[in-house]
This record gives C-alpha cells, sequence and structure tokens, in this order.
C-alpha cells in the first residue's frame, strides 16, 4: 500500500455538520453549523471545498455536491465527554477525554480562586464575568491603564482570560500571571481547559485594539499522542495556529503562530514548499473565535470562502505523495442560542493527487481515526492507552 511523506491535517475551527445523537445531554438541539450557514447564505463560493466532496457529504440550501468528487469523504463522531477546542484536538490524536473541563460562564470564577490570584499576582482583578474579549476591554481598559488592575473574565469555552495593556501592563508581567493562573487551577474544582493571555493597546475607549501577542496556557495531554509517537520515531511534527498551545508543545517539533486563519493558511502554503517528512497540522481559529461564539453568519460564511481561496492555492502547492485531512474539533452554529460551542459530528475530507477516485467512505464514531491513520502512514505504533482505528486503506 502507498505511503505518503507528509499529511497535512487543518483544522477548520468550530465547522461542524449537525447534531450527534446526544447533542441534547450538552444543551444542543437542531444544531449545523455549516449547513445553517449555507440555509441562511443560500449559498457560498467555495469551489474547492466543493470538488473535493464537501458538499456530497453535507449540504443545504441552494448548493449541490458535485457528480464526480476528488476527495474521499465522511463524518467523525466524538466519542470524549465534552465540547471544546482541546477535547476535539487530543481526540483527533488518541486521547479519550471522559471528565470535561470545568467553565464559569454563569456565575464567574469562585471568589476563592479570584483571592488566590489577586494574593499572587500582585493586582486586583476586576471583571470576572462571562464576556466577549473587545467588549470588556472598552468597557474596563481604561480602569485597569488608571488602577493598575487587571481584567479577567471568561467565556462559554472553559478558560480564564486576563487582559494586559502592553504600554501599562507589560507583557512579561502578563505573562507571570497567565503562569501563576494556570497553576492555581490545576485543582479539578477550578481546572479550566486553557488560561489566555490577552494583550492590547491603545488608551481610551473606542481606540482599543488587541495584538497578536495572544498566548494560551492549556493543559498538558492526559497522555502520550501521535504527535508523541511520530516526534519519537525521528519524524517532523509542524505545529500552525493554536496547536503547539493546545499539546503545551508535546510532540511538536516546529511551530508556527498565526495572527489570523488567513494567515495560518498562508503559512501552511510556505511549509508546503519546503521539504519536509512527517506531519503538518493546523488550527485556524477564526471561523470560532470571530464567528461562531459572536453568531455572525456572514462573517462565519466569508471566512469560508476566504479559506477555500487559499486552499486552492495548496491543492496546486501538493505533491505526488502529499495528503491532506480537512476536519473539525466541534461545532459553534451562529444561528443557534447563546455563545456556546455545540456538539455537532465534524467533517473528514481526505485528498491526494494519487487517489484512484473520491466517493463517501462509512462514517466513524471517533476523531481519532485522524492520528491513527497517520501513525499507520508512517509506520509508528500509537503510544499505549490511546484510541482509534486507521482508514488509511481507504485513503490510496
Amino acid at each position: 500500500m502507498k505511503k505518503y511523506k507528509r499529511i497535512f491535517v487543518i483544522v477548520l475551527d468550530s465547522l461542524g455538520i449537525g447534531a450527534m445523537p446526544d447533542s441534547p445531554n450538552f444543551g444542543d438541539q437542531d444544531v449545523d453549523t455549516f449547513g445553517h450557514i449555507l440555509e441562511k447564505m443560500g449559498s457560498l463560493d467555495i469551489p474547492n471545498l466543493r470538488n473535493l466532496g464537501m458538499l456530497n457529504l453535507h449540504t443545504a440550501g441552494a448548493m449541490e455536491g458535485v457528480e464526480k468528487p476528488l476527495g474521499r469523504y465522511t463524518r467523525l463522531g466524538e466519542i470524549s465527554n465534552g465540547k471544546d477546542t482541546m477535547t476535539g484536538h487530543w481526540e483527533m490524536m488518541g486521547i479519550k477525554t471522559e471528565k470535561p473541563f470545568q467553565t464559569f460562564t454563569d456565575t464567574g470564577f469562585p471568589p476563592e480562586l479570584i483571592q488566590e490570584l489577586e494574593k499572587q499576582c500582585g493586582k486586583r482583578v476586576i471583571g470576572n464575568k462571562s464576556a466577549s474579549g473587545t467588549e470588556i476591554i472598552d468597557e474596563l481598559g481604561e480602569e485597569e491603564i488608571n488602577t493598575g488592575a487587571m481584567i479577567v473574565y471568561t467565556s462559554a469555552d472553559s478558560v480564564l482570560q486576563i487582559c494586559g495593556n502592553e504600554e501599562t501592563f507589560d507583557l512579561e508581567n502578563l505573562y507571570r500571571c497567565c503562569s501563576i493562573a494556570r497553576e492555581i487551577t490545576m485543582k479539578d474544582e477550578w481546572r479550566v481547559g486553557r488560561i489566555i493571555a490577552r494583550p492590547y493597546v491603545g488608551r481610551k475607549k473606542g481606540e482599543f485594539r488587541r495584538t497578536s501577542n495572544r498566548h494560551d496556557y492549556a493543559l498538558k495531554p492526559t497522555g502520550p499522542t501521535a504527535l508523541n509517537a511520530l516526534r519519537g520515531e525521528g519524524l517532523d511534527v509542524i505545529g500552525v495556529g493554536k496547536i503547539n498551545d493546545i499539546f503545551c508543545g508535546e510532540g511538536i517539533t516546529e511551530t508556527y503562530h498565526s495572527n489570523s486563519s488567513v494567515h495560518g493558511m498562508e503559512q501552511t502554503i510556505e511549509v508546503c514548499k519546503k521539504d519536509f517528512h512527517g506531519l503538518c497540522f493546523v488550527n485556524l481559529v477564526d471561523f470560532d473565535a470571530l464567528w461562531g461564539h459572536r453568531r455572525n453568519v456572514e462573517g462565519y460564511g466569508r471566512e469560508i470562502e476566504k479559506f477555500d481561496k487559499n486552499l486552492g492555492v495548496l491543492l496546486k502547492e501538493l505533491r505526488e505523495d502529499d495528503l491532506l485531512i480537512l476536519t473539525a474539533d466541534h461545532g459553534n452554529d451562529p444561528t443557534y442560542s447563546g455563545t456556546d460551542h455545540t456538539r455537532e459530528y465534524v467533517p473528514f475530507v481526505a485528498y491526494a493527487k494519487t487517489m484512484e477516485s473520491g466517493g463517501a467512505l462509512e462514517p466513524e464514531d471517533t476523531f481519532a481515526v485522524i492520528g491513527a491513520t497517520v501513525a499507520d502512514n508512517f509506520d509508528v505504533a500509537m503510544p499505549q492507552g490511546t484510541i482509534g482505528t486507521s482508514i488509511l486503506h481507504k485513503l490510496v
């Protein structure tokens, strides 16, 4: 069976394709991120996704699939207990998460946590609620600058975020406080998936702007993943976007920080032009962060179109011995109530120039087929305790 020298796994963060049977258990009824975007917008200019088979896999509105799709496609269910970024990515690489991360969307963080954070950081906390990052900076940025306090907030995700003005709350100090928060939230009852540093610039309301110096402090995976196995065998494991943060650097040999999803695809195209042997693992976060959580259907749709344009460039750069896999880590239906992620199936669309033909594959019940398939391709054994079965034999 043919083996690929390079595999590109690109995660369109939150591009779910419909509710799972257990979605109501997660508060999600009749959710469908991609389908509802198509219904609301009528059509999208996505010729490359369409040719690969995305619309054969899942469609709505006026759009239809193609008679002879180039890619192999199916849907993947999530077996882990959760619907967040870390749970989804970890499952892709072989980890089944049984205990979900804590969220504090409705109440803010407990007084005991905030008191300990203030004591160790030497700063008074303001905010402590669920909010949009840009809105809370506009609301409290001037107070932070004038008083030396620090803005702490959360969202629908399992996160604790700390804002810091780069001129008055320098980056080194902001990162120090985030590291402290990471240690404090290791307790089970406070265990959040990520601490995020959210630096910004500006001096007054209406002029504040977040910078690209964001930094995530994620929990380490609960065990070794396919990434560790690949690196252990001397293969390249290149992370683009949030991948390095999501896995706390575990198993990563090279990393690229992205300023946007468009930038992330541009970086991936540049990586594709280089020689390497192994995996390029990409997360494109803007679908989720800019549009899904803000329930902006049009913005989400236009972001998919931007992706498709760069996807066309990447497809031309792919070599004969490359395999491309497109997927997602959860849903975030912009037509649904609230601002939380949504529990959904995700797409699996695979393409190689040497594939004999495209077409549908049988649905799979876990994202972990991705990591297992990558490991199988490189003749690497998955770590003990991981999940997932390879479908490499279906991708030739």
